[in-house]
């Protein structure tokens, strides 16, 4: 059997370590608990639980307002960006 992925538009912004992206990604997903800019890097609360996200990592906003990370391959392999 196969199956083939229904095509989704999903939100997101890359994290480049500053402060303005940091910013970004708090507008995309609201000021709450679940994101944490720390001296040590950043870390969001995920489905899965707290993940820390690395320079250059995307940030995705999913359908159910969930936020994960993908690392730059695997975003270019599987999105294609149309703004």
């Amino acid at each position: 059997m196969k199956a083939k992925k229904k095509p989704v538009v999903v939100e997101f912004e890359l994290y480049d370590g500053t402060a303005e992206s940091v910013n970004r990604i708090i507008d995309m997903y609201g000021r709450m608990k679940g994101i944490n800019n720390t001296p040590e890097g950043l870390y969001i609360t995920t489905m899965e639980g707290i993940m820390k996200i690395d320079k250059g990592d995307y940030v995705i906003l999913g359908t159910r307002g969930e936020l994960y990370p993908r690392k730059p391959d695997i975003f270019q392999n599987t999105y294609d960006i149309i703004q």
